[in-house]
């Protein structure tokens, strides 16, 4: 009996990306990355792809994946925390690109076997997916399909247990952005929808929620209910931290030394049917460790923001409230502050 694939990691993404910008001189791919992304913050229509050839596609790839993949990946742990029974048959990764959401949906479930298609309108990004893919260990990243498809008002999705929509909303105009969540929402049991962590990015991602919800869906992650957000627009946003590996082109563009960064992300991660568990509150600051203390910046069920403060004298909670991290679920589940 052959064991299972080992599940698909930060890692395993970048020893499969290693060998993209093989011949192609560093200075050139850093160029390359510099001038994508200065399209990428400007307003790109959706039938005119940014990432023209490979050695677009190689650049940004190598640059960009391993932060995505990071930031899906986060948002579907999430997700599977508050649904562990949720195992998708079907997966549409819309406006895909070379797949750095597929990789993170094989690594959320590893144990599924899942049938995906990756939708995106820049043919070399869906060729260089398909060839990243194909050498993966994970089955369906193996066998994902890989289709051209404009991702605007005309946007036609199959059926499915799971759709996500990663880093594509900025791209859209508002009609777009529309256009695509509601397909999303009619299309899909689960949507998980992820955007940079920036204020712009949070409300391209409130605005999807609202969507959602308005779609007869029930919010999972990372929100603790499906009210309106407790924020109010304009004096705050809210978004989580993924921390990613540096390569050495990350290093050249960003001009950096440290081995790490902090991808910022915005997110929602919604269901259509069945029984959604009553959620714990999220951490949604960094949480302070102070002397005896640990601050923590929640959003809750009932109250809306609140800030706790977990102290010796708390015990077991305080020793939990030291190893918490920024986007986790609070208090912890039964058992997880027993290590």
């Amino acid at each position: 009996m052959h064991a299972p694939a080992p599940a698909p990691t930060g890692e395993t993404l970048r020893a499969a990306l290693a060998g993209l910008l093989d011949g192609l001189p560093p200075r050139q791919a850093a160029q390359a990355v510099e001038r994508l992304i200065a399209n990428y913050r400007g307003r790109t229509p959706t039938h005119t792809p940014v990432l023209r050839d490979r050695s677009d596609v190689a650049a940004y790839a190598a640059y960009r994946m391993p932060a995505t993949f990071e930031a899906v990946r986060s948002a579907l742990e999430a997700f599977r925390d508050r649904l562990p029974d949720f195992v998708p048959v079907s997966h549409v990764d819309v406006g895909g690109g070379t797949g750095a959401a597929t990789w993170a949906v094989a690594a959320a479930w590893p144990e599924g076997a899942h049938r995906t298609t990756v939708l995106d309108w820049a043919e070399p990004a869906l060729a260089l997916g398909a060839e990243l893919a194909g050498g993966a260990a994970s089955e369906p990243l193996r066998t994902a399909q890989w289709k051209r498809q404009a991702i605007d008002a005309s946007l036609a999705l199959p059926d499915a247990d799971l759709v996500t929509v990663s880093y594509v909303l900025g791209e859209l105009t508002e009609d777009g952005r529309r256009a695509v969540t509601e397909e999303a929402a009619r299309a899909a049991s689960a949507v998980v929808m992820i955007e940079p962590g920036t204020p712009d990015g949070y409300l391209r991602i409130i605005e999807a929620r609202d969507r959602l919800i308005a779609a007869g869906f029930r919010v999972v992650a990372p929100c603790p209910h499906s009210a309106a957000c407790p924020i109010e627009r304009g004096t705050d946003w809210c978004h989580f931290s993924a921390r990613v590996s540096r390569s050495s082109l990350h290093r050249q563009v960003k001009g950096g030394s440290l081995a790490y960064e902090d991808e910022k992300f915005s997110y929602v991660a919604a269901v259509r049917t069945g029984e959604v568990p009553d959620a714990p509150a999220r951490v949604v600051r960094r949480p302070q460790i102070r002397k005896g203390q640990v601050l923590l910046e929640l959003c809750t069920p009932e109250e809306g923001l609140t800030r706790e403060t977990v102290t010796k004298r708390h015990g077991p909670l305080y020793r939990a409230a030291r190893d918490i991290d920024w986007g986790d679920s609070w208090p912890p589940a039964e058992g997880d502050d027993e290590a």
